[in-house]
């Protein structure tokens, strides 16, 4: 039985070259993202309280690494598209009113953003 109709949690490349129940160091041939990890598993719930709907089931704090959780059930619809950093710094941008964060920002750019933000308020100490 491999793993048909099921999709990677970060990237949604379907994982059907996976044999089930999926290994603890299964991972996506295309993001490389572990598969094990209460993101692909039935009980994950971002609404309750550490994350997970099994009530015994011991906190992982890294919910998209591989585990050895023996609760895992692995769940169709992991995947939830737009929910990458990308997007998250794009809305951070339009909050703060300028273009969307450059992740590879140089230091020097960083600080001018910076700056830029919130006015450069280095050396005016007592004024």
């Amino acid at each position: 039985m491999s793993g048909g109709g099921f999709v990677c949690w970060k990237c949604g490349t379907g994982i059907g070259h996976e044999p089930l129940p999926l290994s603890r160091t299964a991972h996506c041939a295309s993001c490389m993202a572990d598969l094990h990890a209460c993101r692909m598993c039935s009980f994950f719930d971002i609404r309750v309280a550490k994350s997970c709907r099994e009530p015994v089931a011991e906190d992982v704090l890294d919910k998209g690494r591989a585990n050895f959780c023996g609760y895992f059930q692995l769940k169709a619809g992991s995947y939830v598209p737009g929910t990458d950093s990308s997007r998250a710094r794009a809305e951070l941008g339009a909050l703060f009113g300028g273009g969307p964060v450059k992740e590879d920002a140089s230091p020097e750019e960083a600080r001018k953003q910076l700056d830029a933000l919130f006015g450069d308020k280095r050396g005016k100490k007592g004024k």
